[in-house]
């Protein structure tokens, strides 16, 4: 095995203690960190992403950084702010904005004025039911109740998945690995908007393993029990 840029591995005790489990480790990282199915440029943006959403902000710098060096540009590193503020909310979106401007300097920081977006009645609906074939009862309740919000709430998804330097299948494989971080079974349906948009079943799986350094083995079983449903 090739030498990870996780400091994990390193560690005196584990080699001493379990040096299987560094074995094991040291595997999982490979396969993030090299082409597959995905590049590992992206696939470390996906690592980045999981280890932010969960606090370790050492951790996702270092991720963020690695996938830089692999190629990722400015542009679709900072695809991940939009994504992280539909998927996980402000907070998880400004602390990778954060870590996002001391990796990439000022291509962080571009003025821009902001853009008036109008929706026209029945926009949110047809894409609703666009995206999931039939209305998810959360949304229907949504549409019924505060439509102001049921138009907020498309806008955010197709500002998450529609138009990103990532491309759609990267921006649903990216929530994959978000969500299979947080073991949520909710990843299923960004593995069917992954699918219908051109990814494989092997880059489903490598989004999933992308989860692993940061949540451990219990997102690879969540995970791949999602890749089912």
């Amino acid at each position: 095995m090739t030498a990870s840029i996780s400091p994990l591995p390193t560690l005196g005790l584990l080699r001493r203690d379990a040096p299987k489990t560094v074995a094991g480790f040291r595997r999982f990282r490979s396969v993030i960190e090299s082409d597959g199915a995905l590049p590992a440029r992206v696939k470390l943006l996906f690592a980045a992403c999981a280890a932010t959403t969960k606090g370790y902000e050492e951790m996702a710098r270092r991720e963020l950084s690695a996938a830089r060096d692999a190629g990722l540009t400015a542009e679709q590193a900072g695809a991940a702010v939009a994504i992280l503020s539909s998927v996980r909310g402000e907070g998880a979106a400004l602390r990778f904005h954060g870590i996002y401007a001391s990796v990439f300097g000022d291509a962080a920081g571009p003025h821009a004025d902001e853009q008036t977006v109008d929706v026209a009645p029945g926009d949110a609906e047809a894409n609703f039911l666009h995206y999931f074939g039939t209305m998810p009862p959360s949304l229907g309740k949504l549409l019924d109740l505060v439509p102001l919000a049921a138009d907020a709430y498309y806008l955010m998804r197709e500002g998450t998945l529609s138009g990103t330097a990532l491309g759609v299948v990267n921006a649903e494989l990216l929530l994959v690995t978000v969500l299979a971080a947080d073991y949520s079974s909710w990843a299923s349906v960004h593995m069917n908007g992954a699918r219908k948009a051109g990814a494989s079943e092997q880059a489903v799986a490598e989004a999933v393993i992308c989860a692993v350094p940061t949540s451990g083995l219990s997102a690879w079983v969540v995970g791949a029990t999602s890749m089912d449903a």
